[in-house]
């Protein structure tokens, strides 16, 4: 039986939901201990196989963990303890590109990641992990299909700036991200792409246009950013992401 890891946050309760509403489905949480923190997760089990959902904002408290103060490392290592053939990372993003206006989901193909803060595993001994090809081809050419046929088109080939936030950008910010080659920009997948690379796992990435970008809505460019409006849009594109995962967990458990 296959087993798929998911990483999501922004407007994807919703999601949890559908997934866990598909005919012949159980669930169960749990938490997982980890020397920077216990991760709680839903384990959804069916006859293709098993999903852990983790939220990457969970807090002890059942606030929202702001981008800046997540840690990744608590949320990957819990990933890597559930031994799965694929991780997915779900990032609600800003569109810096006509291609992906607010509602469209695409598939990621790199990042670009030049935040400060690094995101190791290995702080005591060096350990170089290959970046190269971040993500799997065969898991983003079965969520392309899916794309596809449910919304009519699959951008591809994405790539995801990563900022650390909480604040949105500006619109300068945003104009040089996209003169160095980014789509769009998001707040979480960075330090995710890393530290699963160290673990040496299959990984893809499913941006999710939520908004457009600090000064590129094409109706008006000092249109304003807000957070709610965000989480309102993000929650939309449910339907398309359970039928991505879906459709990995029956290909994968083929």
């Amino acid at each position: 039986m296959a087993r798929i890891a998911v990483l999501c946050g922004t407007g994807m309760g919703a999601f949890r939901r559908n997934i866990s509403e598909i005919e012949g489905t159980s669930s169960y949480r749990i938490s997982i201990e980890s020397e920077w923190g216990d991760v709680p997760v839903t384990i959804l089990s069916n006859s293709n196989g098993e999903i852990m959902i983790i939220d990457r904002h969970h807090s002890t408290d059942g606030s929202r963990t702001p981008p800046h103060s997540i840690e990744h490392r608590a949320n990957i290592h819990a990933v890597a303890s559930f031994n799965p053939d694929l991780v997915v990372s779900i990032n609600s993003v800003g569109s810096m590109v006509e291609f992906m206006p607010p509602g469209i989901v695409g598939i990621a193909s790199d990042v670009l990641d030049l935040s400060i803060r690094p995101w190791t595993f290995h702080d005591e001994n060096a350990i170089h992990a290959d970046r190269t090809s971040p993500f799997d081809s065969g898991a983003m050419e079965i969520c392309s299909g899916v794309l596809e046929k449910m919304q009519g088109s699959s951008p591809a080939e994405v790539i995801v700036a990563q900022c650390i936030g909480p604040q949105f950008e500006s619109p300068s910010e945003i104009n040089a991200l996209q003169k160095l080659g980014a789509h769009v920009v998001g707040m979480t997948l960075g330090p995710e792409s890393r530290l699963v690379a160290e673990i040496s796992l299959p990984h893809i990435a499913i941006p999710c246009s939520s908004n457009w970008a600090a000064g590129k809505n094409p109706e008006n460019p000092e249109a304003p950013i807000d957070h709610l409006s965000v989480e309102s849009m993000a929650s939309q594109m449910h339907d398309l992401l359970s039928s991505c995962i879906s459709a990995l967990l029956s290909e994968l458990g083929g």
